[in-house]
């Protein structure tokens, strides 16, 4: 029996479970990234992917909570700009900030923003993902207080194994204007006779 066994074990080993919740997560926050035209790899829509319903009711926490750790170092760091500088590294004015009192009161308000953007690293396993959920994506949820992301079943099962598949997307602008676009679902094939 699984009596207070939480969770799905998607038929793998523990470190295997986190690598792909890491994974999962981490290509969550790549497709925000900046990306050419052509560039091979690249997203077909920012802050959407897709996988399995389960492997998606999994990942959903993480992403969540490394969307709140980054909400709270964001915040740290806005507490912190009243005590920095404005003057140019290794300049006379910095060299005097330096050796007052307000850079320690810098350095000891920056510290929660350090530590979060830190704890976002070691959660994703990726420095750029990290970057990109404190320059993008947890600015945009400031105001949100939680529920960043949605799941949406897809009706076209995974061709090969049949597994039932699901879109993993962040909630956004397009909630705010009304209606998100419906995913594209790809026509079922006709069945073989």
């Amino acid at each position: 029996m699984r009596h207070r066994r939480k969770g799905r074990v998607l038929g793998r080993s523990p470190s295997h479970q986190r690598a792909l919740l890491r994974n999962l997560a981490s290509a969550l926050m790549l497709t925000e990234r900046q990306t050419e035209a052509g560039e091979v790899g690249a997203p077909k829509v920012a802050g959407r992917i897709i996988t399995t319903v389960a492997k998606a009711k999994e990942v959903r926490p993480l992403v969540e909570r490394c969307i709140t750790i980054a909400k709270r170092g964001l915040a740290a760091a806005d507490k912190a700009r009243e005590f920095g500088t404005s003057a140019e590294r290794d300049s006379a004015a910095w060299k005097q900030w330096r050796q007052g009192d307000q850079w320690q009161k810098w350095a000891h308000a920056m510290s929660p923003a350090v530590a979060a953007r830190r704890r976002v690293i070691q959660l994703l396993g990726d420095k750029q993902a990290a970057r990109i959920v404190f320059e993008k994506i947890a600015p945009r949820f400031v105001d949100r207080p939680g529920g960043y992301t949605r799941i949406l079943k897809l009706a076209t099962p995974r061709l090969g194994d049949a597994g039932p598949r699901a879109v993993l997307e962040f909630v956004g602008a397009d909630v705010a204007a009304g209606r998100s676009a419906a995913p594209r679902v790809e026509p079922a094939r006709p069945a073989r006779t």
